[in-house]
């Protein structure tokens, strides 16, 4: 069973239904396993769990 991993921001409802289908999909279509064998995990990342350049992300985006 393949699994797909993807951290990202906190999102959508919407736009998460998208990425899990389209991440699907075309996974699928290059390794020629079907969809239903896969699994997309998300993982969403508040802004104060994300370093970068040494600073947390909620201050960069203040």
């Amino acid at each position: 069973m393949p699994v797909i991993t993807l951290d990202i921001g906190i999102t959508s409802l919407e736009k998460k239904a998208a990425l899990v289908k389209e991440l699907t999909a075309k996974a699928s279509e290059i390794t020629q396993i079907p969809e239903d064998k896969f699994v997309v995990l998300i993982n969403e990342l508040e802004r104060d769990n994300i370093g970068i350049g040494g600073k947390l992300l909620s201050e960069i985006m203040k």
